[in-house]
């Protein structure tokens, strides 16, 4: 079974205002942060998948460093900006050459130095490399190593900074890594049993508990055999820091579960049935769905839930209702404690993760869409109606079709969505998301 590359985390890391947010999204490609002219603006530490040169990466963008402030929302960002330092396999720390070397640029580079990471130093707000390249030199005093001058505004000197980046990326991000076992993600909020699922499903069958260097981002991947079969557990447990502040929590453990989720195949999302399904839950269910992930809803301490006849179903149509971006996620009902149902999560995993790698004949797609066509005719616009000529399937994992249109406006989502619940009654496809992607092909122009 191929995999596909294993993405980096890249740090960008600074004092505030010296354009982090500004590089950020011209990386990203779209307004993410907050850029304004204030410092310490960008509270929240954002995330994006970033391509360069046959590398992928996801990059971090992080609140500004004010080493010695008081100031609680500052200190909190100092706080948001170490877990990223932990967190990342390379840091871009980001200077400004117009506030030339100050002290606070010192003492972050100590900060960043004692987490022994990669660092690639960044010289922004160079507009001229002319005039300002003695200025940038100056720089070298940091003892972090060679400065890059770059302009974040005008998107210069990126190309040098980031092959130094991708340099430090160990061999097998760009390599597709072999590997027969099947990924699970163990994410949630504290306390909700992440812990206690991985030992029941570790039990005595476990095999190898190691810590992998440069993929475990500080939890251990569990490998264990189950019937023959591997898998290996990604934990997102253990978010046991002095930090009492709820905010930041929430912020790491974000982050903790975005690593964890892009090396994962298949999602066990563990929700507390005494507190029942959150906003919180909904965030984290949102990265995997955003990443094309397979999905099962645990829904732990189930045995501290008193029942009637009616518990199960009206819990489950709360949780669709919080979650109805994915319905087809797979719910389950269990007791860490109890071990009531743990050993069927094996069988729900093999199911879902045949789903995710399903592939579907392009003649069988055809006549499905054919059908759907009969039943519900496309929508017209103006006199002009929606044809569908052809639709097949070009991935798995998730499993993604194209379908080809003499009009790409004339889609409508609910017509796509129509469509997807047509090939979902026909092969279930349950526990993964389908991806459709519409694409024009002109004909006579007769319609």
């Amino acid at each position: 079974m191929s995999r596909k590359k294993n993405r980096p985390i890249v740090a960008i890391v600074g004092r505030p205002n010296v354009g982090k947010s500004t590089f950020f999204n011209a990386m990203a490609g779209e307004m993410i942060s907050i850029v304004k002219d204030t410092p310490g603006i960008t509270r929240d530490r954002i995330y994006a998948d970033v391509e360069w040169v046959g590398y992928e990466f996801t990059m971090i963008d992080t609140g500004g460093i004010e080493p010695d402030s008081g100031d609680i929302i500052l200190s909190q960002m100092r706080s948001q900006a170490q877990i990223a330092i932990d967190t990342a396999d390379v840091i871009i720390f980001m200077t400004d050459v117009r506030q030339g070397l100050v002290d606070d640029d010192m003492r972050v580079a100590d900060m960043i130095r004692k987490s022994h990471k990669p660092v690639v130093l960044a010289v922004n707000k160079v507009d001229s490399f002319q005039r300002d390249l003695v200025d940038v030199y100056e720089f070298y005093n940091l003892g972090i190593g060679e400065p890059f001058a770059i302009s974040s505004v005008n998107k210069l000197g990126f190309g040098e900074l980031l092959d130094a980046v991708t340099e430090h990326f160990p061999e097998e991000a760009r390599e597709e890594i072999e590997d027969e076992a099947i990924r699970v993600a163990i994410v949630g909020k504290p306390n909700v049993g992440k812990s206690s699922i991985l030992n029941k499903l570790a039990g005595e069958e476990r095999a190898i508990v190691s810590d992998i260097a440069g993929t475990t981002r500080d939890a251990i991947d569990t490998r264990i055999t189950h019937d023959g079969k591997e898998y290996l557990l990604i934990d997102t447990a253990g978010l046991r820091r002095k930090n009492k502040v709820k905010e930041e929590l929430e912020k790491y453990m974000i982050l903790r579960t975005v690593s964890a989720v892009e090396r994962a195949d298949i999602v066990l999302l563990i929700i507390d049935a005494v507190e029942g399904i959150t906003e919180q839950d909904a965030k984290i269910a949102g990265i995997a769905h955003d990443r094309g992930k397979a999905i099962i809803i645990v829904v732990n301490k189930w045995d501290a839930i008193e029942k009637t006849e009616k518990t199960t179903r009206e819990y489950e149509a709360d949780i669709r209702t919080v979650l109805s971006f994915m319905n087809y996620a797979h719910i389950m009902f269990v007791s860490a404690k109890t071990g009531q149902r743990l050993p069927k999560l094996y069988e729900t995993i093999d199911a879902v993760n045949e789903n995710h790698s399903m592939r579907v004949a392009t003649g069988v797609l055809n006549e499905i869409m054919a059908q759907a066509v009969a039943m519900k005719q496309p929508p017209s616009d103006k006199g002009k109606r929606l044809k569908l000529y052809y639709i097949t399937q070009v991935s798995v994992r998730p499993p993604t079709f194209v379908i080809f249109v003499n009009n790409r406006e004339l889609m409508h989502f609910s017509y796509t969505r129509y469509i997807e619940n047509q090939i979902r009654e026909t092969f279930g496809f349950i526990g993964t998301p389908l991806k459709i992607i519409i694409r024009e092909r002109k004909d006579d122009g007769k319609n």
